[in-house]
Formats: C-alpha cells, sequence, structure tokens
C-alpha cells in the first residue's frame, strides 16, 4: 500500500487489520473496525468472506463502507511530517459513486439511445474504480440494462458496437450469484440466446467474454434453467474447443460444457455438435494434466449417452487414446478413462470392440492398473472390465505372461 523506511515506528492504528500495512483509504464497516478500503473490498468480494476479519462478525453482501475522515487527515498529517524519510503523502481518494449516480447514467442510456456508447464506456470506467463500484451497479440495475443492450443489438454487425461494450462491461463487473441468476432467468432465457448469436458472429473478445459468463452462470444455475438449451449454443462451445482461441477460453468452455451435460438431453446434443471427436483429436496432443483431466471427465459424462459412446468408437483413435492416458496423467485421469472403458464394456461392447481392445492394449493397460499404484477407484472399475470379457481375454497371447497373474478370477 505505502513504501516506508524501515527506521520509522508507524502507529499501529494506520495499519489495515488484514494486510498489516499503511492505509491509504481507511474505511469503517459496520461491526466498527476500520480497514483499508481496497483490502476490505478484496476481503469480502475476491475472496467470498462473509465475516469481519477481525470480530468475526457476519457482513451483508453489499457492506456498507464508511470513509474515516479523521484518520485520515492524521495519516496524511503524518507522511508531511515523515517527508524527509521518503513517505509520500497520500493523496485524498475520490468518494466512491453512489446507486443515484449509477441510475442517472442508465436512464440516459435509456432515453437517448444515440448516446448508449458513451454511457457504456462511462459505466466501464466506474466499474474499474473498485469493488464497491461494481456492487453499487449491480445494486442500481446496471446487470438488467447490460443484458438488454445485448440483446437489443445482437443483430448489429458493427465491430464497435453496443453488443460489445456491454459485454465488456458485463465481465468487468463480475457479477455476483444472485445477479447471474437473474441474466439465466432474463426474458426466459432469452439472454442465453443472446450469448450464442454473439459466439456465432461476434469479435474475439466478445466470443470469450461471452463464455466466461456462460460458465459463471452455468455454475450458479438451477436444472430448470439448464434443459432447454439449444443445440446451437453446444455447437458454438465446440467450436471454442477446437479453435483454441485461448488457453482461458478454452478452459472456461470445457468447465461450462461439464456443467451442462449432465441435464436433459444436453449430452445428445454435445455429441451431435461434435464434441466427442474434438475432445479426440485435442487429447491426443495435450501433455498437460489439467487439461487432460477436464477433456477427459466431459469425455466420459459424454459416453454415458449412447450417442457417445458410438462417436468414441467410430474414432480411429478413441479407444487407443482413452487408453493411453491411463497412467500417464493424474489419479483423476486414470479414473475418469477407467469410467469410459467400463461404459463401453457394459453396454457397448460388440465381439469386434472386445477384439479391438484387446489389440489395442487396453486389456494389458488395465492388467498393470491392478499392480500399480493407480488409484482404489479405478483399480475396481479395471477389475470389473475384466471380469466382464474374461472368457474371451483371459487366455489371449496379446496379454503379456508377466501381468496374467493379475487378472481377476472369474466364474
Amino acid at each position: 500500500m505505502m513504501n516506508m523506511s524501515d527506521e520509522i515506528d508507524v502507529p499501529p492504528f494506520f495499519l489495515c487489520p488484514i494486510s498489516l500495512e499503511i492505509m491509504k483509504d481507511p474505511v469503517t464497516i459496520s461491526t466498527g473496525i476500520t480497514y483499508d478500503r481496497e483490502s476490505i473490498e478484496k476481503w469480502v468480494f475476491s475472496g467470498k468472506n462473509k465475516t469481519c476479519p477481525v470480530t468475526k462478525q457476519p457482513l451483508s453482501d453489499f457492506i456498507d463502507l464508511t470513509p474515516n475522515h479523521t484518520l485520515r487527515r492524521l495519516l496524511q498529517a503524518w507522511c508531511t511530517m515523515n517527508a524527509s524519510h521518503g513517505i509520500e503523502r497520500i493523496p485524498t481518494p475520490k468518494p466512491p459513486i453512489n446507486k443515484i449516480q449509477i441510475t442517472k447514467i442508465l436512464k440516459d442510456a435509456y432515453l437517448s439511445p444515440h448516446l448508449q456508447i458513451k454511457s457504456l464506456r462511462k459505466l466501464k470506467s466506474i466499474a474499474s474504480g473498485s469493488e464497491t463500484n461494481k456492487r453499487c451497479m449491480e445494486d442500481a440495475g446496471a446487470v438488467e440494462f447490460l443484458a438488454s443492450v445485448i440483446k437489443n443489438n445482437v443483430h448489429n454487425n458493427d465491430s464497435s458496437s453496443a453488443e460489445d461494450e456491454a459485454l465488456s462491461v458485463l465481465h468487468d463487473l463480475h457479477v455476483s450469484e444472485a445477479g447471474l441468476k437473474s441474466l439465466l432467468g432474463f426474458k426466459n432465457g432469452e439472454f442465453i440466446q443472446s450469448l450464442t448469436r454473439v459466439m456465432q458472429k461476434g469479435i474475439y473478445e466478445s466470443r470469450v467474454y461471452a463464455v466466461f459468463l456462460l460458465k459463471s452462470m452455468s455454475e450458479v444455475a438451477e436444472p430448470v434453467h439448464l434443459f432447454h438449451l439449444s443445440t446451437e449454443l453446444f455447437m458454438e462451445l465446440v467450436h471454442v474447443i477446437k479453435d483454441q482461441i485461448s488457453q482461458k477460453a478454452s478452459k472456461a468452455t470445457l468447465q461450462t460444457l461439464i456443467q451442462m451435460c449432465p441435464w436433459g438431453r444436453n449430452r445428445i446434443k454435445a455429441v451431435e455438435a461434435g464434441a466427442v471427436s474434438v475432445l479426440i483429436e485435442l487429447l491426443l496432443d495435450c501433455k498437460d494434466r489439467k487439461p487432460c483431466e477436464m477433456m477427459l471427465v466431459l469425455l466420459e459424462s459424454l459416453c454415458q449417452c449412447a450417442e457417445g459412446r458410438a462417436e468414441l468408437l467410430s474414432h480411429g483413435a478413441g479407444l487407443a487414446i482413452v487408453s493411453k492416458k491411463i497412467l500417464r496423467v493424474s489419479t483423476l485421469a486414470n479414473d475418469r478413462a477407467v469410467r469410459i472403458l467400463l461404459a463401453v464394456s457394459r453396454f457397448s461392447a460388440t465381439p469386434s470392440v472386445v477384439q479391438e481392445m484387446l489389440k489395442l492394449g487396453v486389456v494389458t493397460k488395465l492388467c498393470l492398473m491392478l499392480q500399480v499404484d493407480s488409484g482404489n477407484k479405478a483399480k475396481e472399475k479395471a477389475r470389473e472390465i475384466l471380469k466382464l470379457h474374461a472368457r474371451v481375454w483371459r487366455d489371449s497371447p496379446c496379454i503379456p505372461s508377466s501381468l496374467l497373474s493379475s487378472y481377476p478370477a472369474y466364474v
């Protein structure tokens, strides 16, 4: 917060209780404790803590920060007295934005569409000021306003349109859980349709912002919000993964699909959008642990439906890449890969598939899992797969003799 000489004794009441650094903008919260504004905002909004750091008393979602002018003046006077030691005087902070000011900006934008871009840029500047500004904007109705702008301008092909500006502001707001839920229900799901259109035709930044918003919304969504998602949405999400426009966007997209796929016919929609083949192709070259894990988690979810398993088996590298990732990535990857093989073994194991698993070395890898530390859950599933097709696999010359001793007994 402020650089100071080690030789100077700082009065303890000048130090923020959270960071133990000199305060620049002291504010008092409802519990009577004074903190530096930046530190308490980070504690509550970024850290998502719901209690006072000192008293442990509960705090409301929208905390009231009262400027401690007396302490700030004392701080400024102390800085002036110690200027010869290299202490810079803290400037008088700008007063935080208030709800009335935000409401006026929103009203002007509603009444004068030609001033919309100007109003949106003003909102973006305000949002960058502090976490308190962001929560004040949300409390004044900025989230609903921005959603309306995006919905109403989604057909505009101008690359500097209000739609892109509104998405940028909405991304910067770091919308609260309540705000995200309001977006999910906005005009009966029309906001998700708008984000789908943005992903279809939007500029690079807008596509990324749309993905991040969808990820945040999917994390707080009730099942009812996820039952009737469009096939077009899944097609666009799969395109983002395939295009690899950025690591963060790919990660957010995978997380979004993982959240969405268990509900309704979403697995089938994702499969129809080409998700299985895209995941297999990416897994072929993927060497980083976290992306591998996420792709296997999603692939396992898709293989819970017949369509997903059919796509996996129809891809020349499907079974091979799933088997290859076992014992090469992590315990989580082991578990998800074996779950995929178990789903195939239970529900899609035609004689040709059983023989293919043997020829590709899948059976050998499963036997090896029983001899090494691969996670107890994964071992149990590997044992179950081996038992399911033991009559075909157990005496096969394809299995190294050194691994036959680990083959589970069967009746």
